[in-house]
């Protein structure tokens, strides 16, 4: 099935449109803006389109082979996350409790946000990235969590165990740089036997580890920071915003 969108009009269905706290979803003659306006660290403020909501985690409409391309330019600063891309809706009790998360995105956070699961990138800024924690190869390691915290703190030995438990959570991730101003067509192509991110045609990401699904879109911008290390720091809270943020999209084509 293919969904193509050109944002001329407001978004029609299947999407949902959130908007929250100073959270926008507008309509410019360059496509949609997702915005947000007077944020602060005492109202969370987002903005955001899915094709998820009000479906139970097991109904989320995309499994792989799928293609998602998406045109986009980051015109400001953000000060918390933004991005677009595939994933679990995590924090939604719909048809189950909770769950662990599974993503395959292109996802932004800003300091002080640190969220580093491999040795190579660092915990805030632009990504393309993949997580599964939802496996049961995943959960076998649930037990051992405390005892691989612990040892994560001694960077030799982190070193040595990281790089397995990163396969076994399906982690990959390549820093993208800064936010590009410019439009770009962005593409995630998602495959049974892993996942391939490019910018403008140019492979930015490659790997065999990518969620199993099923997954939903999402497309946001928020003014929240989330803390989560492999050394056992965790933590999440809200930042003041006050001026303008946003991003554009174009155009959005899954198929």
């Amino acid at each position: 099935m293919a969904i193509y969108e050109q944002f001329q009009r407001p978004p029609a269905a299947p999407w949902s449109i959130l908007q929250q706290n100073g959270g926008r979803a507008i309509i410019m003659e360059q496509g949609l803006r997702l915005a947000t306006a007077g944020a602060s660290h005492s109202l969370y403020a987002n903005a955001q389109i899915d094709d998820y909501t009000g479906l139970a985690r097991r109904s989320l409409p995309w499994r792989p082979p799928v293609r998602l391309r998406i045109e986009a330019r980051f015109p400001t600063a953000i000060l918390g996350t933004a991005g677009f891309g595939f994933w679990n809706n995590p924090i939604s009790p719909l048809g189950s409790w909770p769950a662990l998360p599974a993503t395959l995105w292109f996802f932004y956070a800003s300091p002080p946000s640190d969220m580093a699961p491999t040795l190579t990138t660092p915990g805030f800024g632009w990504k393309a990235a993949t997580l599964d924690t939802t496996t049961r190869t995943a959960l076998r390691l649930a037990p051992l969590a405390p005892a691989v915290l612990l040892l994560n703190r001694i960077p030799a030995l982190r070193q040595r165990i990281w790089p397995s438990i990163q396969r076994r959570l399906r982690v990959a991730e390549a820093d993208l740089g800064r936010l590009s101003p410019q439009w770009q067509t962005y593409e995630i192509e998602w495959r049974t036997d892993g996942a391939r991110f490019s910018i403008d045609k140019r492979l930015v990401l490659e790997t065999d580890q990518s969620p199993q699904g099923p997954l939903g879109f999402v497309t946001w911008v928020d003014s929240q920071w989330l803390v989560a290390t492999p050394q056992g720091r965790f933590g999440w809270g809200l930042l003041d915003a006050p001026q303008p943020q946003y991003f554009d999209i174009r155009s959005i084509q899954i198929d």
